[in-house]
């Protein structure tokens, strides 16, 4: 059974974002259930709030059961209008956390979307919702051409035909909470806690990780490990061993294997020399 898609979107004044970015991912076949905007209180951002919620009559969607409900950005006793300081980019963080902690638990895949609303408001989004992402979550762009743009300006238009040149861009990210579970307990933290501890949290993490795979590879295996963690590539560390590339190969697969099974990675994944250099050289400069 397939996991229900929750987007995730951060709202400014341009709600046609949101539903060209919807219209996208329908068109590559990933049926949206939910649609959560987080968003701020200015006037502008409430009118754009409102021209969206059109969008989903008795929270229908292009004929379909979609949900759509807004997440305002908000302390105990308002709802921001902006984000002017700390102390209101620390509300977005939490408020982005709550979100997609609640979203994970109950089983969906998320997309999020990052291109409305304050730039700031998108990149808190995004370093919070890093520690609670998994593998089949996305995180996207929306790219926009100019005269689209300002045709469609403030909800103007909010749907385009696939020749208008729009296009969802996917922003390559690594789900950090799905390799290093333990920093997950940073998602309670505030941005700058977050700041302070997360090299911590990580060291240790990717620490215990290494020494697992570390106790579990052979001797000619740690060999080559090694060699890797130096930089060396497939051809180098064959002949600084002395070992043929096809045995190389060999032993990398048993390392990849490995790997995969204490990053928590998809079956298949590709382990590259860049990811086993840069994880095992602090790993093996130090203890081992």
């Amino acid at each position: 059974m397939k996991s229900r898609i929750v987007l995730i979107a951060t709202l400014g004044g341009q709600p046609q974002v949101v539903t060209f970015a919807l219209d996208a991912l329908l068109a590559q076949g990933k049926w949206v259930e939910e649609v959560a905007v987080v968003h701020l209180n200015s006037s502008r951002y409430r009118q754009a709030f409102q021209r969206l919620a059109q969008e989903f009559p008795g929270d229908r969607y292009a004929r379909r059961v979609c949900h759509f409900r807004g997440v305002p950005v908000r302390t105990k006793n308002r709802v921001l209008d902006d984000i002017r300081n700390d102390a209101d980019a620390a509300i977005v963080w939490q408020t982005m956390h709550e979100l997609v902690r609640t979203v994970k638990v109950s089983g969906a895949r998320i997309h999020l979307l990052l291109t409305g609303g304050r730039r700031m408001m998108g990149l808190l989004a995004v370093s919070a919702a890093l520690l609670q992402l998994d593998h089949g979550d996305r995180v996207w762009h929306l790219y926009t051409p100019d005269e689209v743009r300002q045709a469609a300006d403030e909800g103007k238009i909010m749907h385009v035909a696939p020749e208008a040149g729009v296009q969802l861009m996917q922003v390559p990210v690594a789900p950090l909470g799905a390799y290093f579970p333990s920093i997950r307990e940073l998602a309670g933290a505030t941005p700058q806690q977050t700041l302070v501890d997360q090299t911590r949290w990580l060291d240790a993490a990717e620490r215990q990780r290494c020494q697992q795979v570390w106790d579990q590879l052979t001797d000619r295996q740690q060999e080559v490990l090694r060699a890797f963690a130096k930089g060396l590539d497939r051809s180098q560390t064959a002949d600084a061993l002395h070992i043929t590339a096809k045995t190389v190969d060999s032993h990398k697969s048993r390392i990849a294997t490995l790997c995969r099974a204490a990053w928590d990675m998809p079956d298949g994944e590709a382990v590259s020399y860049r990811f086993l250099e840069r994880v095992f050289e602090p790993f093996l400069a130090g203890s081992v």
